[in-house]
């Protein structure tokens, strides 16, 4: 859960919806299930959604790098994250 106040995709603006999934479509299936519960998107999505220009560039450049057609698998992506958030200090 993200500590900012973020504004649910349903509740957003027509562009940030339109955003949300159009990015939902570029991710590969086992990446789109979200954090938050009932729902797709999570909320660090919905954080940087609060800057619409960079939110969806921002996302998209990742859904890139997350590509199936890639050599690295998913758990490669999370053990990456993991020792990085560990090495930064940070628990996300």
């Amino acid at each position: 859960m993200a500590w900012i106040k973020t504004e649910p995709p349903d509740d957003a603006a027509e562009d940030i919806q339109n955003a949300f999934q159009a990015l939902k479509a570029m991710y590969p299936d086992c990446y789109v299930s979200g954090d938050s519960p009932n729902r797709d998107v999570d909320s660090v999505m919905e954080s940087h959604a609060l800057i619409p220009p960079a939110f969806y560039h921002a996302f998209a450049t990742f859904a890139v790098l997350l590509s199936e057609g890639l050599p690295l698998s998913r758990r490669d992506h999370e053990l990456i994250a993991t020792a990085v958030s560990a090495a930064n200090r940070c628990n996300y």
